[in-house]
């Protein structure tokens, strides 16, 4: 599927790209090499091929969700403007 300079302008008016005339014919080009490269990519016999989460097949190593950190509240509501029941008390802005 080529595109022609006619639906490339009306892409960039529609993207609100401003290109020159001398901008039009490049472009046309690159999109229509990408639109190539596309479907290549897509005539690729892909059955039997399972999908990657991850070109390297490693696994993550995760610590252990342990607590590392003492609570800090207190010391952080008491410097607040105003706190209840240990919530941050704050101006309504949305009525």
């Amino acid at each position: 599927m080529a595109l022609e300079r006619s639906e490339v302008e009306k892409i960039a008016h529609l993207a609100r790209l401003g290109l020159n005339e001398d901008d039009l014919p490049r472009t046309t080009e690159t999109l229509n090499n990408i639109l190539g490269l596309i479907d290549r990519m897509q005539a690729v016999d892909t059955t039997g091929i399972e999908p990657l989460a991850h070109p390297l097949e490693t696994s993550q190593r995760l610590r252990a969700d342990t607590v590392t950190e003492t609570n800090q509240r207190d010391a952080y509501q008491a410097i607040a403007p105003t706190v209840e029941d240990g919530l941050y008390l704050v101006p309504k802005v949305i009525e």
